[in-house]
């Protein structure tokens, strides 16, 4: 059975996440919405509906004139079973002793090698992107050097690929947090997939705003794979969540953006160890001072 598509832009959170919410009462009932910022430098912001029945485009039009949008682009999804497929795009990934791998691949672990199982279904953040691959060498290199991270936390989790990293390497506890429901659901699955559901703790928060995660400061490490916009707003936070002498890994940035987040960054203390560039993404490693 096809299903369809209705995407828009607009120029700024606010009215984005208004739509979305107005959306949630539009008829044929959505199956599904998505709000979320382009990871393109740009700041614009996109609204995805989708729907089982062909939704009115009349309807949309005037949606997307009341709050500002660009007209929806409404396309037909063939049913496509996204799994298999998966299964057979997503190849390991290798990044310094990590190997990140689907179930299907559970033959093709290195000996000697960091193994983090993610299974094809829950694709999203499994190492595959430069951002996540870039944290996980951070990760790698600060461990090489002698840096032991005895409470750690990774905000914005995702999948919690990277709080699991932390979590294999060292005995320390690890919250990860996540606004999405649906992430926390499937980082708590991962853990589990994992056996680290003992050291790994997750929950859903914004940014730091839960009991645990504040119960838990300052910490070691503090892993955040998000976006320029948010990464900038949480600065001042992140340097009360890190202790003195400890460090942040920063992605989810354009390489054109690095510099920007690095200097608002250096402003609340931190000073930078190093950046590595994976094609068009940035990942940031900085240390809080005194």
């Amino acid at each position: 059975m096809a299903t369809f598509s209705a995407l828009t832009t607009l120029p700024a959170r606010e009215p984005a996440e208004a739509l979305a919410e107005a959306m949630e009462k539009f008829l044929p009932e959505p199956s599904g919405i998505g709000c979320s910022e382009i990871e393109d430098g740009t700041g614009m912001f996109e609204v995805g509906v989708y729907f089982d029945d062909r939704p009115d485009e009349i309807e949309l039009a005037l949606m997307a004139a009341i709050y500002g949008a660009k007209p929806f682009a409404v396309s037909e999804i063939p049913e496509t079973d996204w799994v298999a497929h998966v299964k057979r795009e997503l190849q390991p990934v290798e990044a310094g002793r990590f190997f990140v791998y689907g179930s299907h691949d559970a033959d093709r672990v290195p000996d000697g090698r960091v193994a983090l199982l993610i299974e094809a279904a829950m694709a999203f953040g499994t190492g595959h992107h430069a951002t996540t691959k870039g944290c996980l060498l951070a990760l790698d290199r600060l461990d090489q050097a002698g840096f032991r991270g005895g409470n750690v936390a990774d905000i914005g989790c995702g999948t919690a690929v990277l709080a699991m990293a932390a979590a294999s390497i060292w005995p320390s506890p690890v919250i990860a947090a996540d606004i999405d429901p649906v992430a926390v659901e499937v980082a708590e699955a991962n853990v589990a997939a994992n056996g680290l559901a003992r050291q790994v703790r997750c929950v859903e928060a914004a940014g730091f705003d839960h009991s645990e995660i504040t119960g838990a400061m300052p910490f070691d490490l503090i892993f955040a794979n998000i976006l320029k916009a948010p990464l900038i707003e949480l600065a001042p936070a992140m340097a009360r969540a890190v202790r003195s002498d400890g460090y942040v890994i920063l992605s989810g940035i354009l390489d054109n953006q690095a510099d920007d987040v690095s200097r608002i960054y250096e402003n609340v203390g931190f000073s930078p160890i190093s950046r590595d560039d994976i094609g068009e993404w940035a990942t940031l490693v900085l240390k809080r001072g005194q």
